[in-house]
């Protein structure tokens, strides 16, 4: 398309986002109209005159988000494919092939396959690495391959993959796809009921009433919500989650802006199913937003014993603006409380630090309120839990396991050297163990936690100012103590790390529901907060009845 179009495409899109954001610039439209002719005449100065060629589009979606970057992770600009992708976040449905799949390296990586759906049907598994979709080679292109997977409903697409080496081909036929807000619940044992809430999408209020119903009707006496990694969603749904334990016109969350038309008071509106059953909610580092909302207003209510970790802090609220050409502007217009009249907002975007990081909350700085009945809790930090749990924690050797993607790796890696396992409980051996620790020592693997990656950056600097030679010793011997205290960290945690290895290969054979079945029986957490409703007195004791 030539460039002009291209411009008058984009530009009209540029001034509906600063339009929106100057209005919370005091109304200087005086200003706010100088800089957006300023840079619509440096747009089309620069679009005309640059020596190479230029993608206006790209161009100014690298613009509109390097403006919004500097303000707070949550406020940012959504394209035609964003908007797509956020409507199937909200609502759990969509068109496609029933898989979580990341890009890496311009190859589609199947991280988890979803029973019964067309993933599954066209028979993929976690690790293989999709290469080509309909006739095109991924490694050619640019931009998210995984657009290509994308299509009306009984649209074939044929695919090539890699699996272990093996180049396979199959075909997907995309189908709807639902993906629940409550993938599972059951009884654990005779009188306690489990309730997982992986995300609060539209219909995540009605999912775990049914559940709780259900479970009361199983004979349940006594509920484990569990909301572990749960990253938040939709407000009215993590209300009307707190409505199912609480009577009507309850406080659960009030919202404050600059703005007065986004001050707001969020009440219960419906009838509660059980108020009175013993309630524990489990949450860690990564359950965030409406998950905090749920266990920060019920801890503030004395109307449940939260369990786990202290959760992740995010207390701020964000609106849709619809823009033009089906964009959107997801914004931060609030920060949000708990009945309490607590901000558990744990980073000040506000401030930032040397690096230009947002800077954490100080424990120091924590404002303490009160709860309905008197207990302290704290703000300032996300949700610290009312029984803090050591295994509920991720230290810096388990961060570092995920996030380079060992642990699903070498549970690849075990899979095919076990195929036939069927619905027998994998087991993670000692001698397992040390084959997993001799895989961490491959490159592609390493074990690199920020202060071995900072020593590497050290080390390549010296390279480039030609002084590697005289501090290769030091050098060597500070990257062996570093090492052996990652070795002695994996030493530390393996009973933590074996069982997040079994987690993954459970799921590799019997998909999510076999985790989850593994789990009301088998997790340490879980099994604390059994312990806690079955002690009643100290139950009772917690919540001050």
């Amino acid at each position: 398309m030539h460039s002009y179009f291209k411009k008058k495409y984009v530009i009209p899109v540029l001034a509906s986002a600063f339009l929106f954001v100057g209005a919370s610039f005091k109304n200087d439209f005086f200003e706010i109209a100088k800089q957006i002719e300023i840079f619509t005449t440096l747009f089309k100065e620069l679009n005309t005159n640059y020596v190479d060629e230029i993608n206006p589009g790209d161009l100014m979606e690298k613009g509109i988000k390097s403006m919004l970057v500097n303000l707070d992770p949550y406020t940012v600009y959504f394209n035609e494919q964003d908007v797509l992708q956020f409507k199937i976040n909200s609502t759990g449905e969509y068109t496609g092939v029933g898989a979580m799949i990341a890009q890496e390296d311009n190859l589609l990586v199947v991280r988890e396959v979803y029973k019964d759906f067309p993933a599954d049907k066209a028979g993929l598994k976690p690790g293989d690495k999709i290469t080509v979709v309909s006739g095109i080679t991924l490694a050619t292109l640019k931009g998210d391959s995984s657009e290509l997977l994308k299509g009306s409903k009984n649209t074939r697409i044929p695919i090539q993959f890699n699996r272990q080496g093996k180049t396979l081909s199959s075909e997907i036929v995309l189908d709807e796809v639902i993906i629940k807000s409550v993938p599972f619940y059951s009884m654990i044992d005779s009188k306690t009921g489990y309730i997982v809430i992986e995300h609060f999408s539209q219909k995540a209020a009605q999912e775990t009433k049914t559940a709780l119903e259900n479970l009361k009707k199983q004979g349940a006496t006594q509920i484990v919500l569990d909301l572990r990694s749960n990253p938040g969603g939709l407000l009215n749904e993590a209300i009307d989650i707190c409505n199912l334990f609480v009577p009507k016109n309850e406080i659960i969350v009030t919202t404050k802006s600059k703005i007065e038309k986004h001050n707001a008071v969020y009440k219960t509106t419906n009838e509660p199913v059980d108020t009175e059953i013993p309630l524990v909610i489990i949450v860690n580092g990564r359950s965030a937003s409406a998950s905090e909302i749920v266990s920060g207003a019920l801890q503030d209510l004395d109307r449940a014993v939260i369990i786990g970790s202290r959760s992740y802090g995010k207390g701020l609220v964000q609106k849709q603006i619809p823009l033009t050409y089906d964009t959107q502007l997801k914004v931060t217009i609030s920060k949000y409380y708990t009945p309490s009249g607590r901000c558990i907002q744990a980073l000040d975007y506000a401030h930032k630090d040397k690096n230009g990081l947002a800077i954490r909350t100080a424990e120091k700085n924590y404002n303490a309120f009160k709860t309905r009945k008197g207990r302290l809790v704290y703000d300032g930090g996300g949700i610290l839990p009312d029984v803090v749990l050591a295994e509920a924690q991720e230290n810096i050797a388990i961060e570092q396991l995920l996030k380079n993607d060992a642990i699903f790796n070498y549970v690849t890696k075990w899979y095919y050297k076990n195929p036939n396992l069927g619905s027998t409980t994998p087991a993670i051996t000692d001698s397992d163990y040390q084959d997993f620790k001799q895989f961490l020592k491959s490159d592609k693997y390493a074990f690199d936690t920020e202060t071995t990656a900072a020593l590497k950056n050290t080390l390549a600097v010296a390279k480039e100012e030609k002084i590697d030679a005289a501090i290769q010793a030091e050098y060597n011997q500070l990257l062996n103590a570093i090492q052996k205290s990652q070795q002695e960290l994996l030493d530390k945690n393996q009973e933590q790390i074996k069982n997040l290895l079994v987690t993954e290969l459970i799921k590799r054979y019997q998909y999510q529901e076999g985790y989850y079945q593994y789990a009301i029986q088998n997790n340490s957490v879980i099994k604390k907060g059994v312990a806690i409703l079955n002690d009643r007195t100290a139950y009772n004791k917690i919540i001050k009845l």
